[in-house]
């Protein structure tokens, strides 16, 4: 049986990556970079998903290794940025990482709440 504690890292990353989306939605890049309210939203989104990947790696070595495919020292890193360089942060950077890699990542997270709800 899943631990719910794991469970719930792996819903706060699903729910943080489901509103990324949804503020980007139908935006471009040159909007994203015109609106700072945005980018604070989608910025503290990441700090989101990377703070919950680094607990769930740090609580649950076993499964972050059964699970090679997700990206977690990738999200602790852009969580790390985020956190500790916010002013310095490269925002087309954080523009590429949410249209490329995080609806990749929303099913990869959709996949694994499925597998371990249903108690794997």
């Amino acid at each position: 049986m899943t631990d719910f504690r794991l469970l719930t890292y792996v819903e706060q990353m699903t729910s943080a990556s489901e509103e990324l989306l949804m503020f980007v939605s139908g935006m471009t890049k040159d909007e994203f970079l015109r609106d700072v309210i945005i980018q604070r939203a989608v910025g503290m989104n990441l700090l989101i998903i990377g703070e919950a990947a680094a607990q769930l790696v740090e609580k649950y070595p076993d499964f972050a290794a059964q699970h090679p495919e997700m990206a977690w020292s990738e999200m602790r890193g852009m969580r790390n940025r985020i956190a500790h360089g916010y002013l310095s942060i490269n925002l087309d950077t954080v523009w590429a990482t949410v249209v490329s890699a995080v609806p990749q990542l929303l099913a990869q997270l959709r996949a694994l709440r499925h597998i371990h709800a249903q108690g794997e």
